[in-house]
């Protein structure tokens, strides 16, 4: 039986063989240059164009100095979205095809960007990849995209999206081992062979949960926290994960661990499509949880969006926390929190187009106030020289120097945490903030899906209005209200660590009862059209001015926003997509 012994000989010589590394001729794309939350399009576009995703990780690889990569431990996640499963795959593949040492990937390949953020510092990892478009719809009909974050756990700063970009505008070909299969399913670490490898590639299914609730444990006290929603008095909560990644860190977490009843938490279940709604936590929709607040069961409530770094807050009665406010009043109460009371608090920083409020209390605290341009890229380097323990984004994003992402189940353990050490409920905390420090009426306009080019000229010209001399002198009359400009520009970025300059990030008009305009063109959509965002501030410091109507109060900023803007008759529009 020569012939059978030959034959078992070679299956088993086929089974142990090294998996053979591929070099593939591809072209490269022109739109493949990231933007503040990484390179989004449309799935369709990943999934259907060809070698676009190999593309785009084989930029993202290359960025990376063949020294630094050779042997190196990248992350992976995902926030479950369609397409993900594939993508990791290929991921997977070329990762190893170009030299990365390990992949560390969560389980199922779901990892919330606060989890990734946590383990590529806790592992001293190079860095990491997160299949998310956050907040944008999911499905085949959706959104995807791919963020690569850094070895501090943060969003790549503007050099390395250059490098990216570079790279992807002269790719001639990528590297894949198109036999290697992972399954994402089974727990453990898994070795492999490639061929002109000396070391074996290795592949570590972890736990999404363990090493991000492992990191909570030593921020905050959570016996506290379980005592204000176990107690006597049990603060009952209702927490809506959107059907995102958040789901089994919310039922781990403040059900297993802190005790919330399992009914709690809803929608954990993350889905491919989202269950057919935005991920998006804010009052158009999260509708289910304002309706369930609303009825006055609960005294707390929060939502997440798809890859877990946003938050909304919603007290009793469906009392709404606009997420200026959250992170001013998280700032001012930061000594409840026992990591801080260790660490200090070293300064604040905030985007540009969110509110003042932060600023007052910097200032009541006699800390640095820090203003940046959006992109969470841009706090990482003041938390990494020590200057800056909590920074913000008006876009439901709130973050400390635990990490280097906003983290939006670390904002809620805050939250309650105030309410455990103050014993108030989320509405009596924010009047009695407003008492001390004054309230900031606060929205923003989003005009999403416009013509790129009537946007950008919009912008253009309304640059050319306020940035002329005669300007700074107007004064706008509104119904009995007067408007005197006293200052417009152009915001500037000067980074104070490194000294690199970030210029045209959004234009500002500020008035000299400190209201405010920002006019700001969004790099966060999916390529689908250009978004601009207007945003409009007013100051009340008259506690008995406190309970108006937002968009009574800042109706008249509005109609002036509106008119020097044009934005209606030049793009066509009748009104904004969205207002927050």
């Amino acid at each position: 039986m020569p012939s059978v012994r030959t034959d078992a000989f070679l299956l088993v010589r086929m089974e142990t063989s090294p998996i053979p590394v591929v070099t593939v001729q591809t072209a490269p794309f022109d739109d493949q240059r990231p933007g503040t939350n990484g390179l989004r399009r449309k799935t369709a576009v990943f999934e259907g164009k060809k070698n676009y995703l190999q593309n785009y990780i084989q930029s993202v690889l290359s960025s990376i100095d063949l020294r630094d990569r050779q042997g190196c431990t990248m992350v992976v996640g995902s926030d479950g979205r369609y397409f993900s499963r594939a993508a990791i795959e290929v991921i997977v593949q070329m990762a190893a095809a170009n030299g990365i040492g390990r992949l560390v990937i969560g389980h199922n390949g779901l990892l919330s960007t606060p989890a990734v953020s946590c383990i590529i510092r806790k592992i001293k990892a190079i860095g990491g990849i997160i299949l998310t478009a956050s907040h944008n719809p999911g499905g085949p009909g959706g959104d995807f995209g791919i963020k690569f974050n850094v070895s501090n756990g943060g969003p790549s700063p503007d050099t390395v999206m250059e490098r990216i970009s570079q790279v992807s505008r002269t790719l001639e070909e990528y590297a894949i081992c198109p036999d290697l299969r992972i399954d994402l399913s089974r727990l453990g670490r898994h070795d492999f062979d490639l061929e002109n490898k000396f070391k074996p590639f290795r592949v570590e299914i972890v736990d999404s949960v363990e090493v991000y609730l492992q990191l909570l444990r030593n921020i905050f006290d959570f016996n506290a926290i379980k005592s204000l929603l176990t107690g006597p008095n049990q603060l009952k909560i209702h927490i809506d994960a959107m059907n995102g990644v958040m789901g089994p860190y919310v039922r781990r977490i403040l059900c297993d661990e802190l005790g919330a009843p399992a009914n709690s938490a809803v929608n954990c279940v993350p889905l491919e499509d989202f269950g057919g709604r935005p991920p998006e936590p804010n009052l158009i929709y999260a509708t289910s949880l304002v309706d369930a607040m609303k009825g006055g069961d609960f005294g707390f409530g929060a939502a997440f969006d798809a890859d877990g770094d946003r938050y909304m807050i919603l007290g009793e009665n469906g009392f709404f926390v606009n997420p200026s406010d959250s992170l001013a009043i998280i700032a001012a109460n930061l000594s409840t929190i026992p990591y801080f009371r260790q660490m200090g608090v070293k300064g604040f920083a905030r985007s540009m187009a969110t509110s003042t409020a932060l600023d007052r209390v910097a200032k009541s605290m006699k800390l640095a106030l820090y203003e940046t341009p959006t992109g969470w890229r841009y706090f990482g380097n003041l938390m990494d020289s020590g200057r800056c323990s909590l920074c913000g984004e008006e876009s439901f994003g709130t973050g400390s120097d635990h990490i280097r992402e906003k983290d939006g189940l670390w904002s809620v353990l805050v939250w309650l945490s105030i309410m455990a050490a103050r014993k108030q409920g989320v509405e009596q905390i924010v009047r009695d903030h407003w008492a001390k420090f004054g309230r900031h009426y606060y929205c923003r306009f989003d005009y999403e899906g416009l013509d790129p080019r009537a946007a950008f000229y919009l912008m253009r010209d309304l640059d050319g209005v306020i940035l002329d001399k005669a300007f700074t002198s107007q004064k706008f009359a509104v119904g009995d209200h007067i408007y005197s400009v006293e200052k417009a520009d152009n915001f500037e970025y000067i980074d104070p660590v490194d000294g690199t300059v970030a210029r045209n990030q959004g234009l500002r008009i500020i008035f000299s009862d400190a209201s405010r305009l920002v006019f700001r063109m969004s790099g966060s959509g999916g390529g689908m059209g250009a978004t601009i965002r207007i945003y409009a501030e007013s100051f009340e410091r008259d506690p008995e001015r406190h309970s108006r109507e937002t968009q009574v109060v800042l109706g008249p900023l509005i109609a002036i926003a509106l008119k020097i803007s044009n934005i209606h008759e030049r793009t066509g529009r009748r009104g904004p997509n969205v207002i927050t």
